[in-house]
């Protein structure tokens, strides 16, 4: 399970009416919350995975 990421390249680009900062920074943090719940929540199943296959492979050997 990947505990560290690591972006080489972003290019973001917005075309908006006002403040263009400002915009981009809510719709920045916007997303960026969302997909590290959806990160963290791949990482928990993952994690739930991985454990029921150690307690099923601990059965096995019994």
């Amino acid at each position: 399970m990947p505990k560290n990421l690591i972006i080489h390249n972003l290019e973001v680009r917005l075309q908006v009416d006002g403040d263009d900062g400002a915009v981009f920074t809510r719709l920045f943090n916007k997303h960026i919350q969302a997909w590290a719940r959806l990160y963290e929540q791949e990482c928990a199943r993952q994690k739930h995975s991985d454990s029921e296959r150690r307690l099923g492979d601990m059965e096995d050997h019994r």
